[in-house]
């Protein structure tokens, strides 16, 4: 069974920096795409970035530029650099595993990390 477990949200001003990171474990971690979505409240779900496992990226038009989506297939983990946050960004933050793209509808979810970007 796949577990996923996210790591380094918090606080943080606007303009500032946050690391995410998610440790994957109970399969193969190379066979999985990777990605994180956020969730604000009131809004739908939605796909952040997402890396494959030859590193192929795509992002979502509101952090191209900002965020940076990584993998490291020795390790299993993945982790999305957020820089230059903005209050907009403010959400809890999943970590998912697709074997069939990060749209999988069979994939898996970690259990979300809370951001919060304010003054």
């Amino acid at each position: 069974q796949v577990q996923l477990v996210e790591s380094g949200g918090g606080l943080v001003q606007p303009g500032g920096s946050l690391r995410l990171s998610c440790a994957f474990s109970g399969s193969i971690f190379s066979i999985y795409v990777m990605g994180w979505y956020r969730q604000a409240p009131g809004k739908q779900r939605e796909l952040v970035a997402a890396i494959t496992s030859g590193r192929s990226t795509n992002y979502a038009d509101s952090v191209k530029g900002r965020f940076t989506i990584s993998r490291d297939n020795a390790k299993n983990t993945v982790d999305l650099q957020m820089n230059s946050l903005k209050p907009e960004d403010t959400a809890v933050y999943y970590c998912k595993a697709g074997r069939g793209g990060v749209t999988d509808p069979l994939g898996y979810w970690g259990q979300g990390t809370q951001v919060t970007v304010s003054s």
